[in-house]
């Protein structure tokens, strides 16, 4: 019989890590040869606080260095109002004004023929 006597024990409390202490347990984990699970045993800690440090170094926050954030907003430059439309034609009695979703605008007299206005009309709103 032996009696020899293992006692495994976790450190009671909060316990306080340097950068570098979480440098390297980050080494450990995700160098080339590093496991999260052997480095969680050989530095007694948690596998949260592992990927917590891994977070916070990728940002930069591990080392006290914090990203400016980019600008959420865009530039705005003040013009002169736009000039208003031009009217589509001076009230000259037997003249038809129309204008068009498009923009375009057809002045016709009283004697244009009807089924031409339309063709002419159905051939610009294409």
């Amino acid at each position: 019989m032996s009696s020899r006597i293992e006692v495994v024990s976790r450190v009671s409390g909060r316990r306080r890590w340097t950068v570098e202490q979480k440098l390297a347990v980050l080494r450990d984990a995700f160098g080339p040869d590093g496991c999260v699970r052997a480095a969680c045993e050989h530095h007694d800690v948690g596998s949260g606080s592992i990927y917590t440090w891994r977070r916070l170094a990728m940002s930069g926050e591990l080392a006290g260095v914090r990203r400016q954030a980019e600008p959420a907003f865009a530039e705005v430059q003040i013009g002169d109002p736009p000039a208003l439309p031009a009217p589509i034609a001076p009230l000259v009695p037997g003249l038809i004004g129309i204008e068009l979703p498009s923009g375009i605008r057809v002045t016709v007299d009283a004697a244009v023929d009807a089924d031409a206005l339309s063709r002419v009309i159905d051939a610009l709103a294409r």
